[in-house]
């Protein structure tokens, strides 16, 4: 069986996209080999220079690729790729030129996260339907494309497994320390709240000023950021709320897998979540954390919290985060995938 993961090799966006490399370390020591395309996408770019390199790229650079993995069974792309364009000229290229199963992986949906028009969805979806098999984060997503009429087989991922070299943490004394990762600009919320509790943040673009228990550490590669993740427990929460999750990125989380909750399992941390968050039913169901309708809640949930309970929930994350560290659920779905292709 030939299987291939085909992956756009652009120097610029590579350093951003931790979650994509993931999956590419993970299916490679699986067995599939690896087709990467030389493109750089600019889409502010306008210049002519620009224009004809997107022709190339288009009608030239990807055919040729493509046409190098004929002999493929099964082909991997992981999207989006942020270029209509080329998302347009690949997916014909690999219909035409081989007669492989398309098996997408999906990191985001645009259409659920910023662009709820017609156009843009119509455009996503037809995308989706090129799949003969879609890799989902979860059911609630799953059950959306499914209401958009995308007909392609799907099965869930469950969650983003994150590559970690760094050690586990053991801390297991129990302080009701919390951090939260991520892009702060998209945070407002941490300006308005007043914590009881240890609060840490990491990331970049923070607000001038926190409140009194929230101390900034400043910003770290993501491949380094878990060795300062020693805090009982890590957060994830969006928006300009502390008693919901409301806006564009909390309205998200409804459907996503939020790549931070890897993070902070694949650390031996465990997760306070958004009750109504896709991922709140795991992290309930494997008791790696616990979920709150409103950061308010966390105080009094971390004050009824004995030390016996979160060793409980320490012990669970730490085999969660076993999982995460080998690439368990990208390699069990994709099984999965082809197990179920084979069989139709």
């Amino acid at each position: 069986m030939n299987n291939y993961l085909v992956n756009i090799d652009d120097p610029v966006l590579n350093g951003g996209q931790k979650a994509k490399n993931d999956i590419t370390r993970f299916l490679t020591e699986d067995g599939f080999k690896e087709l990467n395309i030389p493109i750089t996408i600019h889409p502010e770019d306008k210049s002519l220079g620009a224009q004809i390199r997107k022709f190339k790229d288009g009608f030239i650079t990807i055919p040729k690729a493509i046409k190098k993995i004929q002999d493929a069974n099964n082909i991997v792309f992981q999207y989006p790729i942020y270029s209509t364009f080329i998302m347009n000229k690949l997916i014909p290229a690999i219909k035409k030129n081989t007669h492989a199963n398309l098996i997408i992986v999906i990191h985001d949906v645009e259409s659920i996260r910023m662009f709820q028009d017609g156009g843009y969805q119509r455009d996503e979806m037809n995308i989706l339907n090129a799949a003969d098999l879609i890799i989902s984060h979860n059911q609630f997503m799953t059950d959306w494309l499914n209401q958009q009429h995308v007909n392609a087989k799907i099965v869930n991922l469950n969650l983003f497994d994150y590559y970690n070299p760094q050690q586990l943490s053991m801390n297991n004394s129990f302080d009701k320390s919390v951090v939260f990762a991520g892009n702060l600009a998209k945070s407002e919320f941490l300006s308005k709240f007043n914590p009881d509790f240890p609060l840490t943040l990491f990331g970049p673009n923070p607000a001038e000023q926190y409140q009194p228990n929230v101390n900034y550490q400043g910003s770290l590669d993501p491949d380094e950021l878990p060795a300062y993740l020693t805090q009982n427990f890590g957060l994830v929460w969006d928006g300009t709320s502390t008693t919901t999750c409301d806006g564009t990125y909390g309205h998200y989380l409804k459907y996503n897998n939020p790549h931070k909750t890897s993070l902070y399992l694949s650390s031996g941390l465990p997760v306070i979540i958004w009750k109504e968050a896709a991922l709140a039913q795991f992290i309930t169901e494997n008791n790696v954390g616990f979920a709150v309708a409103s950061l308010n809640e966390i105080n009094d949930r971390l004050d009824q919290m004995t030390a016996e309970d979160y060793q409980t929930m320490k012990q669970n994350t730490l085999a969660v985060a076993e999982k995460l560290r080998s690439g368990y659920f990208i390699k069990t779905a994709m099984h999965t995938a082809l197990k179920e292709l084979k069989e139709n």
